[in-house]
């Protein structure tokens, strides 16, 4: 076909709602036009780089052995409720009722019902491994869709499950998909990092990401540039920090009217707001706790969550802030609290800090951690910040951005205990089956070799993935 007859829509300037480089030539060059917010149709030309995509993860599939399959996007609540995810994904699941009034989710991943399709199917270790994927439409209800393709609410994904009766078959397998990720991303041509990650809702022993760096990118990972050490935010570990010495002080209780922001207080008392601690009240589970950092920090939900072995946690209300501290929200502090004091590792040692008086209106000068309050454990509770200390060497961790464009999972019996995936052994014992997940976002791709490969021209398309072979 002549490229004069073929149907490429192409606009003179940039959509208004366009925020990316990638959202921006994308609909320029007529990849892809835009539905409704986070929904979006593949034009032509955008197809045969999807499918470009889409034939070179195949392959590599393919190539580590494993069966390729379709699963259901329509999946009912039952599955999602015998691992107790159906409440737990919340609002970012979109939901539906038949007319018979049964409920079903579209689905964003498919772990339940893939587990589903083998306790029926495997019982014996001689049918393991097993390893199985999809490349399929997922759905999210993003609350705010962003970037076109790279944040949206429909988009195409390679999910991948694998079935294991051994620990050690697990992390072999688990390389396998690794080292084919890598030979998928090197074959787009784009440049990626590795970073180790939180395993989310998904669950997990541990997980990686694989990021495209992209000042347009959602994602915040940490590298030491020292010694290679890289991690996601929600996953980074952050080193000891080396104190300043200083002197004890004496605690002295101050007047502090409405003040309860660091920075206010930390202008007040005409303070360092390094000097301030925040004392975080939180319900984990039944239990109220205190978390202790440094004002100038923000506490890491997911970490504290970990340290302390929850299933749920939540800032506490204003009310039961006021009950268990006696004060109103602001004027936290550590000083007689009789809760369980979690306290980040940079609180260690520091003295003549700022804490809350457990008073209205009232903060607390010179106190030293470990002679006026005693925090019940140290733990690494905060969230990493550009230039915080490697924890792996004496380097200093640098923050940047990017695409997560897959995302592996070394899943344990997380599933297989929740919907009773069992196999028996050479003795014929019962052992519940151990589990991998592995996921690309095969559209998300399609953006990334965008962001990487433009300049003034417009696209430049790797020779892999150009769509005009399909074309010419």
């Amino acid at each position: 076909m002549k490229l004069t007859e073929y149907f490429l829509p192409t606009l003179i300037s940039d959509p208004k709602e366009a925020d990316t480089i990638s959202h921006k030539l994308m609909q320029r060059a007529g990849l892809i036009d835009k539905t409704s917010s986070g929904i979006y149709s593949f034009l032509p030309i955008g197809l045969s780089v999807l499918r470009n995509v889409e034939s070179i993860v195949k392959e590599e599939m393919d190539r580590i052995g494993a069966i390729e399959l379709l699963l259901p996007t329509l999946t009912p609540s039952s599955l999602w409720k015998e691992t107790g995810r159906w409440t737990e994904y919340g609002d970012d699941m979109f939901r539906v009722k038949d007319r018979k009034g049964a409920e079903f989710g579209l689905s964003p991943t498919h772990e339940e019902i893939i587990c589903d399709i083998v306790r029926g199917r495997v019982r014996s270790y001689k049918k393991l491994p097993l390893a199985f994927y999809q490349i399929q439409t997922k759905f999210r209800d993003e609350p705010r869709p962003r970037a076109g393709i790279i944040r949206g609410r429909e988009f195409l994904m390679k999910d991948a499950y694998s079935f294991h009766a051994t620990e050690e078959c697990a992390e072999r397998t688990y390389k396998r998909f690794f080292d084919a990720y890598c030979r998928i991303f090197d074959r787009c041509g784009f440049s990626y990092i590795i970073v180790e990650a939180e395993a989310g809702l998904i669950g997990g022993s541990f997980s990686h990401e694989f990021i495209a760096l992209s000042e347009s990118g959602e994602d915040t990972v940490f590298v030491c540039p020292k010694c290679g050490y890289s991690a996601s935010q929600d996953r980074c570990e952050i080193g000891i920090r080396q104190l300043e010495a200083s002197l004890d002080g004496e605690p002295k209780e101050v007047h502090t009217p409405g003040l309860t922001s660091v920075q206010d207080v930390a202008k007040f008392l005409k303070a360092d707001p390094e000097q301030l601690i925040k004392t975080l009240i939180y319900k984990a589970d039944s239990e109220f706790v205190a978390a202790i950092i440094l004002g100038t920090d923000e506490l890491a939900e997911k970490k504290l969550k970990k340290v302390l072995g929850c299933k749920e946690l939540k800032l506490a209300k204003k009310e039961a802030i006021g009950e268990v501290t006696g004060a109103a929200v602001g004027f936290s502090g550590p000083i007689g609290l009789k809760l369980r004091m979690i306290a980040d590792n940079s609180i260690r040692g520091r003295k003549n800090l700022v804490v809350g008086g457990n008073k209205i209106d009232t903060h607390i000068t010179g106190v030293s951690c470990g002679k006026y309050f005693e925090p019940s454990l140290f733990a690494d509770i905060k969230t990493a910040k550009n230039n915080d200390p490697c924890p792996r060497c004496e380097g200093r961790l640098e923050q940047k951005r990017g695409i997560e464009l897959g995302h592996t999972f070394k899943l344990g019996t997380k599933y297989s205990q929740a919907m009773n995936l069992v196999f028996l052994d050479e003795e014929g014992k019962e052992h519940f089956i151990i589990m991998g997940c592995y996921g690309i976002g095969v559209s998300r791709i399609v953006a990334t070799i965008i962001e990487q490969n433009c300049d003034d021209r417009g696209i430049i398309w790797p020779k892999a993935l150009s769509p005009f072979d399909a074309i010419l």
